[in-house]
């Protein structure tokens, strides 16, 4: 299902930098300001929402006094309700069947990866990791096997190679991994 919103993320290598671009961003559209991080080795994450044309002209701005510590920008038009659910928490599920994972070198890639896997297949996402140490991110994901190896291929498909460490499918998921990936 869509959210009908759009999300706009930047990151730069600067938390001044950073600041100084979430203040520019909020000034220059009606967006919500929905986090900002600092993560390893001082880089900064900013995360917007609302309609489309707003975002994309915040996003301009942004990147616009980010300029040379920009180091990934992009929109997500219509992005998919799960993503939003799954932002940096865990969604709790009863059972496990098949379970993927992608792995990402950037914390905002996780968040392309987890929109294209849950657009492409019916899986449920458990975790949309957008800060984990090193500046990594990651997104969890269960459902019938073929679903679970699509929606990985999407999102793999989505992030740049570059911004890629790793993916996994797991057929047969055992029931002692839901302690730790399912609630």
């Amino acid at each position: 299902m869509l959210a009908n919103i759009a999300i706009g993320l930047l990151e730069t290598s600067s938390i001044a930098k950073g600041i100084e671009a979430s203040d520019a961003m909020c000034k220059m559209a009606s967006v919500q300001l929905v986090k900002t991080n600092i993560i390893a080795r001082g880089k900064y994450t900013i995360l917007i929402s609302g309609p489309v044309g707003e975002v994309e002209s915040s996003l301009r701005a942004g990147a616009e006094i980010a300029k040379d510590v920009l180091i990934h920008q992009f929109i997500i038009r219509n992005v998919h309700r799960q993503v939003l659910d799954a932002l940096d928490k865990r969604v709790g599920v009863e059972a496990l069947d098949a379970v993927g994972i992608i792995e990402t070198k950037e914390a905002v890639a996780a968040i392309q990866a987890a929109d294209a896997a849950a657009k492409a297949a019916a899986v449920h996402l458990l975790e949309v990791r957008s800060v984990v140490g090193g500046g990594k991110g990651y997104v969890t994901m269960t459902g019938e096997v073929g679903a679970v190896r699509s929606a990985v291929a999407a999102g793999i498909a989505a992030v740049a190679p570059a911004m890629l460490i790793g993916h996994v499918v797991i057929p047969q998921a055992d029931r002692q991994l839901l302690a730790s990936i399912g609630r």
